[in-house]
């Protein structure tokens, strides 16, 4: 039985087009949206975003229900699709827009937040520092159309970028 309640998460992990899929795939998980988080400009389209002046990076807004997949959880999801270590942007995506970040909603987000970084980075995994921001949630915008579940509705061109991203031998690499 679940408590019905469902609450917000947000992660930058570079392309949000990589980052709904593996979200998706779990129980508890309501939605996963794309869309854009911390810039200054309002109302950003994806074209302001990747231009790389508005502040804003590309990220995934998660609606879950905690008592079927926790927070720290979804933390647990986040760090296996990125690299943590990389401040520049993601695999072939490079740039503010698609630098990382945990954006948190809440006091306890942020402290399991710090947490979850601070076992990461005493974990050996990476030889370089962990470099992804936490940071307050701000005004989530949602992507265009367009850009929503793109993984089914472009499956051939989700799938071909995503082997040319580097990304699935990254993570094949770390997260044996």
């Amino acid at each position: 039985m679940t408590n019905n309640t469902f609450e917000k998460a947000a992660f930058a992990g570079g392309c949000f087009w990589c980052m709904v899929k593996p979200f998706k795939e779990w129980p508890g998980i309501q939605d996963v949206v794309s869309g854009y988080m911390g810039g200054h400009l309002e109302n950003p389209t994806y074209e302001d975003v990747k231009k790389g002046d508005s502040g804003h990076v590309e990220v995934v807004e998660i609606t879950f229900d905690p008592a079927v997949f926790s927070y720290e959880q979804l933390l647990d999801v986040f760090w296996q699709q990125i690299d943590p270590t990389d401040a520049e942007g993601q695999f072939h995506d490079r740039g503010s827009s698609y630098t990382t970040a945990i954006f948190h909603y809440t006091d306890e987000q942020r402290e399991i937040a710090e947490q979850s970084k601070a076992k990461l980075a005493a974990s050996g995994i990476f030889s370089k520092p962990i470099v992804t921001a936490i940071r307050p949630a701000e005004t989530f915008y949602r992507a265009e159309e367009y850009h929503q579940d793109y993984y089914e509705k472009e499956k051939e061109h989700y799938k071909d970028n995503r082997a040319r991203s580097g990304r699935d031998e990254f993570i094949a690499t770390h997260w044996k």
